[in-house]
């Protein structure tokens, strides 16, 4: 041939090597399994997130709405007067709460609107409204003495409302609930009355601000008391305002300071039914689950406990970070929880017995860290060394503000985990937008930055999501596994018959009717309901995968070489009588003398274009029969289901495609069709011959699927060999646990170490993503 030829044959032949469908065979996979999620509820603005859910190994949640129910049920009241607290007032109750500063704290020191006739607002605050039996006049306008017509909400008793010495209260300006501050405050004023400041918020935070006589001493007590038993807590305070002030002239600073403090008001917070089954689950499949919440730090260790998240033999460690006192130091503090004793803050016991107990709980790895979000902002400051080993068994982290989720979220991402993030609040965003997989439950502000969104706000979609991610991730590998095998099939075919020539129309049905309907049919297969405790392979350069090719390419090779060759050494074959072997067909004998005398150059010859057009031969018919049975053959191994796929044979549409074509392969097989083999560029064989051929394709079948099973899926097998050559995860938190483990001295108890060096810089918002509206820049107030 000339030069020129030869250059386009193997520039040709390059080509053939690099399968063109990829790209086409992976997202398919995609689009199946978005259409799965769809289906139960759950849905992707991101696909390519997908296959990254099934590797996930860490899930941070959200609380309360998330873990507990959204709505909080009114408990209790908690009234403190003169440093002291009163008898706790239950709801429901027989008699209703006595008009007071804290009866006045309920009805005004909200953000609740009147929207067509309901009242709208967070759900903690609707409970709290609604305790009060007073109702919200939806006026528009209304006179305040010394301001003239102003727009203000004004709350008046409701018809069930116990007899009040006031006509209403209006509430002149709103200083709005931030996830910084941790408290909400409002300004209101009696009609005919004077003003008054009034603040909700965390306890702590509340008590902080209120002046130190009007603050019980057991104030510490009490709130551990309840919050250990799950409640969720929230501090009431208030002060008078001068006469002749505008509200509006008043800085957040300003009015929130020398309050008074009022009490405690108790709300319940119960887990959802499905909570503690779905971690549980996860915790099979060692899938690690952390809490990260803005609710107070006893609250969350005792939902972590009922939810299952923290084992009731575990130990729970309190890490404590504080900044030193007019210097640029800090210390940090380990001391046990110890959850029996709630009476008083001796909760951190210290007697050499229980010491000893805790140490050789800790010496099993069977301890949780427990950390506030100061504590972690600066651990993240000035210890950044322990940052790692905190988070490697940090499980509950409270009072954490939008910046420092999102924060914590990335530094998890370090130590090399892969992370999801489930929420359902505007706090949560950038949390979910960092997350490798953000599953929001809510279909408001979250779900706007999480690449997944559940219908159904409840955390069961979580391993929904991983099972699909994971028959997703798998069914990618299987997919390039084939599309590997299929093109590298084809270049084989092609440089076997690289002087013979594969016909243009058997190229052609192999290329499309096989590859095309496999690839699209194999993506049916769903994900397997039980989550193993293990992931798929997570790269394309893994020992079995590379393996499984490889095995798969000789085996491939060595079929087609040997049906080659073996069919040159036939009696009946002949290179230049193609018509030589089948007898039977007498109508061409007479036509096979000048077929003879031209041999495989008869294609330049255009009297015997129509009958033999150069394609037509005994390897051409051999080589094209194996290479297109052996592309199902391998469709069909590779396709495996459990552990993370269902059974193949639940694919009803993949088993059809594979029956449908394998018999048409059977039936071009052995059929006796010159105007079929023609038109296909086939010549007849021998029946011996054509059952050899399918002796050949059996083999390699079973060579195959042994290989596959035995070897590529024998998960006891590849561990053996890890231990053997003393292999080891490279991941940042794997190796760092190995290095904790021989750590006798680790974690320390009941000891402090202080910074040596001047805080790190990671800025207000910790250095992750955060949403604007919830972060705050007032962290000076």
């Amino acid at each position: 041939e000339e030069a020129g030829e030869v250059v386009k044959k193997a520039l040709d032949v390059i080509t053939i090597a690099v399968p063109p469908a990829l790209p086409a065979a992976l997202t398919t996979g995609i689009i199946y399994t978005q259409r799965r999620l769809k289906k139960k509820g759950i849905f992707c603005i991101s696909p390519q997130r997908i296959n990254m859910c099934g590797q996930l190994n860490l899930i941070c949640f959200d609380k309360t709405g998330t873990l507990t129910e959204d709505g909080l049920d009114l408990w209790g009241l908690l009234p403190s007067e003169r440093n002291c607290f009163q008898d706790i007032h239950s709801f429901p109750a027989d008699h209703s709460l006595p008009w007071g500063p804290v009866f006045r704290a309920m009805v005004v020191c909200h953000s609740l609107i009147v929207w067509e006739g309901k009242i709208q607002g967070d759900p903690l605050d609707v409970k709290m409204f609604e305790a009060t039996n007073w109702v919200i006049d939806d006026s528009s306008g209304h006179q305040i003495e010394g301001q003239g017509s102003t727009h203000a909400t004004v709350v008046r008793p409701g018809p069930k409302a116990s007899s009040a010495p006031v006509e209403g209260v209006t509430i002149l300006h709103q200083f709005p609930f931030s996830s910084a501050l941790q408290r909400m405050s409002v300004i209101a004023q009696e009609i005919g009355g004077e003003q008054q400041v009034f603040t909700k918020g965390a306890p702590e935070m509340v008590a902080m601000l209120c002046r130190a006589e009007t603050v019980p001493l057991n104030f510490e007590s009490k709130l551990l008391l309840y919050t250990a038993q799950g409640f969720r807590v929230i501090g009431l305070a208030c002060k008078s305002l001068q006469a002749g002030k505008q509200s509006t002239d008043l800085t957040r600073e300003e009015v929130e300071s020398d309050l008074t403090f009022l009490g405690l008001l108790i709300m319940e917070n119960r887990l959802k039914r499905e909570t503690k089954p779905v971690l549980e689950e996860l915790s099979a499949a060692r899938i690690r689950s952390v809490m990260v919440t803005g609710d107070n730090i006893q609250t969350a260790v005792t939902v972590a406990k009922n939810a299952g998240m923290i084992s009731p033999t575990n130990r729970v460690i309190l890490v404590e970070a504080n900044k030193i006192p007019g210097s640029f130091l800090a210390s940090i503090t380990w001391k046990p929880l110890e959850e029996n004793k709630t009476e008083d803050y001796g909760s951190l016991e210290d007697d050499s017995q229980t010491e000893r107990r805790i140490r050789l709980a800790l010496g099993s790895g069977q301890y949780h860290f427990a950390m506030s979000g100061k504590s972690y902002q600066i651990v993240a400051q000035h210890f950044r060394h322990l940052l790692p080993k905190l988070l490697l068994n940090g499980t509950v982290f409270a009072r954490m503000s939008p910046g420092q989720k999102s924060s914590l979220v990335e530094e998890f991402q370090k130590l090399d985990y892969f992370v999801g993030m489930c929420g359902d609040g505007a706090n949560d965003c950038g949390a979910l937008k960092v997350a490798h997989a953000g599953i929001s439950l809510s279909e408001q502000e979250a779900s706007v930055a999480s690449p997944f969104t559940s219908r159904t706000p409840s955390i069961a979609c979580v391993p929904e999501l991983i099972r699909e991610g994971r028959a997703a991730l798998v069914t990618s590998f299987c997919m390039f596994k084939y599309m590997a095998l299929y093109s590298t099939i084809q270049y084989l075919g092609v440089l076997l018959l690289y002087w013979v020539c594969l016909g243009n129309v058997t190229a052609c049905i192999l290329g499309t009717l096989v590859n095309t309907s496999v690839h699209v049919s194999v993506s049916f297969t769903g994900a397997y309901p039980k989550l193993v405790p293990y992931r798929p392979p997570s790269q394309l350069i893994s020992p079995p995968l590379l393996l499984s090719v490889v095995l798969n390419i000789l085996f491939s090779l060595s079929m087609q070489v040997f049906g080659l060759v073996v069919v040159q050494e036939q009696p009946w074959y002949s290179k230049t009588d193609i018509h030589s072997a089948c007898l039977s067909m007498n109508n061409h004998m007479e036509n096979s003398s000048s077929i003879s005398s031209l041999g495989l150059h008869g294609m330049r010859d255009g009297a015997h274009g129509q009958m033999d057009n150069g394609y037509k031969s005994y390897e051409n018919t051999t080589v094209w029969l194996l290479s297109t049975i052996n592309c199902l053959i391998v469709a069909l191994v590779f396709s495996k289901g459990k552990p993370f796929r269902q059974p193949i044979y639940t694919n009803y549409v993949f088993i059809l495609v594979l029956i449908g074509q394998l018999g048409i392969c059977l039936f071009l097989v052995f059929a006796d069709i010159g105007d079929l083999y023609s038109k296909m560029d086939l010549v007849c064989t021998p029946t011996m011959w054509r059952i050899s051929i399918v002796i050949m394709l059996a083999v390699t079948l079973a060579v195959s699927f042994l290989v596959e099973e035995a070897v590529i899926e024998n998960r006891p097998l590849w561990l053996l060999l890890k231990k053997t050559f003393r292999y080891h995860s490279k991941s940042h938190y794997k190796r760092l646990q190995r290095v904790l483990e021989q750590d006798s001295a680790w974690p320390p108890l009941n000891e402090t170490f202080f910074s040596d060096s001047v805080a790190i810089s990671v800025g207000g918002n910790m250095g992750g993503h955060s949403n604007p509206t919830f972060d705050s820049n007032e962290d000076t107030l």
